[in-house]
Protein backbone atom coordinates (compact mmCIF):
# COMPACT_ATOMS: atom_id res chain seq x y z
CA UNK A 1 0.00 0.00 0.00
CA UNK A 2 0.80 3.28 -0.84
CA UNK A 3 0.34 4.90 2.53
CA UNK A 4 2.95 2.55 3.90
CA UNK A 5 5.72 3.21 1.12
CA UNK A 6 8.09 5.68 3.33
CA UNK A 7 10.89 5.69 1.27
CA UNK A 8 8.05 7.44 -1.67
CA UNK A 9 6.96 9.89 1.33
CA UNK A 10 10.43 11.02 2.01
CA UNK A 11 10.88 11.91 -1.99
CA UNK A 12 7.98 13.91 -1.77
CA UNK A 13 9.04 15.75 1.50
CA UNK A 14 12.00 16.50 0.11
CA UNK A 15 10.68 17.47 -3.62
CA UNK A 16 7.87 19.73 -1.10
CA UNK A 17 10.30 21.53 0.34
CA UNK A 18 12.34 22.51 -2.35
CA UNK A 19 9.10 23.96 -4.24
CA UNK A 20 8.09 26.02 -1.17
CA UNK A 21 11.54 27.36 -0.98
CA UNK A 22 11.43 28.14 -4.71
CA UNK A 23 8.11 29.78 -4.17
CA UNK A 24 8.81 31.82 -1.13
CA UNK A 25 12.28 33.01 -2.52
CA UNK A 26 11.31 33.65 -6.21
CA UNK A 27 10.69 37.28 -7.47
CA UNK A 28 8.59 35.65 -10.39
CA UNK A 29 4.87 35.70 -10.28
CA UNK A 30 3.60 32.21 -8.83
CA UNK A 31 4.27 29.73 -11.79
CA UNK A 32 0.84 27.84 -10.10
CA UNK A 33 -2.65 28.75 -9.13
CA UNK A 34 -2.64 29.99 -4.97
CA UNK A 35 -5.32 31.29 -3.11
CA UNK A 36 -5.96 35.41 -2.88
CA UNK A 37 -4.56 35.03 0.46
CA UNK A 38 -0.85 34.85 1.20
CA UNK A 39 -1.84 33.57 4.84
CA UNK A 40 -4.19 30.46 3.10
CA UNK A 41 -1.29 29.31 0.92
CA UNK A 42 1.30 28.99 4.45
CA UNK A 43 -1.66 27.40 5.86
CA UNK A 44 -2.03 24.95 2.83
CA UNK A 45 1.68 24.52 2.72
CA UNK A 46 2.10 23.58 5.91
CA UNK A 47 -0.44 21.56 6.34
CA UNK A 48 0.96 19.37 3.39
CA UNK A 49 4.15 19.37 4.87
CA UNK A 50 2.62 18.01 8.12
CA UNK A 51 0.91 15.16 6.56
CA UNK A 52 3.83 14.11 4.09
CA UNK A 53 6.06 14.05 7.20
CA UNK A 54 4.09 11.89 8.87
CA UNK A 55 3.71 9.53 6.42
CA UNK A 56 7.36 9.97 5.65
CA UNK A 57 8.14 9.04 9.53
CA UNK A 58 5.16 7.66 10.75
CA UNK A 59 6.52 7.18 14.47
CA UNK A 60 8.26 10.59 14.62
CA UNK A 61 6.73 12.23 17.43
CA UNK A 62 4.25 15.08 16.88
CA UNK A 63 6.80 17.89 19.44
CA UNK A 64 9.52 16.77 16.22
CA UNK A 65 7.48 17.85 13.84
CA UNK A 66 6.21 21.02 15.19
CA UNK A 67 9.83 21.80 15.97
CA UNK A 68 11.14 21.21 12.37
CA UNK A 69 8.66 22.47 10.38
CA UNK A 70 8.38 25.62 12.47
CA UNK A 71 12.10 26.25 12.13
CA UNK A 72 11.53 25.48 8.29
CA UNK A 73 9.15 27.95 8.52
CA UNK A 74 11.27 30.36 10.33
CA UNK A 75 13.90 30.32 8.39
CA UNK A 76 12.01 30.43 5.09
CA UNK A 77 10.89 33.91 6.85
CA UNK A 78 14.76 34.91 7.72
CA UNK A 79 15.87 35.02 4.24
CA UNK A 80 12.92 36.78 3.30
CA UNK A 81 13.68 39.15 5.64
CA UNK A 82 16.93 39.43 3.32
CA UNK A 83 15.22 39.93 -0.47
CA UNK A 84 14.22 43.22 -1.38
CA UNK A 85 11.28 41.82 -2.85
CA UNK A 86 9.96 39.87 0.08
CA UNK A 87 9.45 40.76 3.82
CA UNK A 88 9.67 38.65 7.01
CA UNK A 89 5.81 38.23 8.66
CA UNK A 90 5.06 36.83 12.31
CA UNK A 91 1.78 36.21 10.44
CA UNK A 92 2.99 34.16 8.31
CA UNK A 93 4.60 31.74 10.73
CA UNK A 94 1.03 31.48 12.61
CA UNK A 95 -0.33 30.85 9.34
CA UNK A 96 2.09 28.42 8.65
CA UNK A 97 1.82 27.05 12.87
CA UNK A 98 -1.77 26.75 11.94
CA UNK A 99 -1.20 24.60 9.01
CA UNK A 100 1.40 21.93 10.98
CA UNK A 101 -1.73 22.16 13.70
CA UNK A 102 -4.08 20.92 11.29
CA UNK A 103 -1.88 18.64 9.65
CA UNK A 104 -1.20 16.68 12.95
CA UNK A 105 -5.50 16.16 13.72
CA UNK A 106 -5.49 12.51 14.44
CA UNK A 107 -6.37 10.66 10.83
CA UNK A 108 -7.77 7.27 12.04
CA UNK A 109 -6.92 4.60 9.19
CA UNK A 110 -5.20 6.87 7.20
CA UNK A 111 -1.62 7.70 9.23
CA UNK A 112 -0.46 5.16 11.15
CA UNK A 113 2.66 4.03 13.03
CA UNK A 114 4.35 1.55 11.23
CA UNK A 115 3.22 -2.16 11.90
CA UNK A 116 6.84 -3.64 12.90
CA UNK A 117 6.68 -0.57 15.83
CA UNK A 118 3.17 -1.30 16.94
CA UNK A 119 4.54 -4.84 17.62
CA UNK A 120 8.12 -3.36 19.21
CA UNK A 121 5.58 -1.06 21.70
CA UNK A 122 3.44 -4.09 22.67
CA UNK A 123 6.05 -6.47 23.64
CA UNK A 124 7.62 -3.58 25.40
CA UNK A 125 4.54 -3.35 27.67
CA UNK A 126 4.05 -7.10 28.02
CA UNK A 127 7.36 -7.12 29.87
CA UNK A 128 5.68 -4.40 32.08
Amino acid sequence: MLLDHQPFWRAMLVLSAAAIIYLATTSQPYPIPSAASDKVNHLLAFLQLAVVTRLAWPNLGKPWIVIGLLAFGIGIELVQAQLPYRTFAIADILADAAGIAIGLLPCPGFIRPHKQDNQSIAHANSRQ
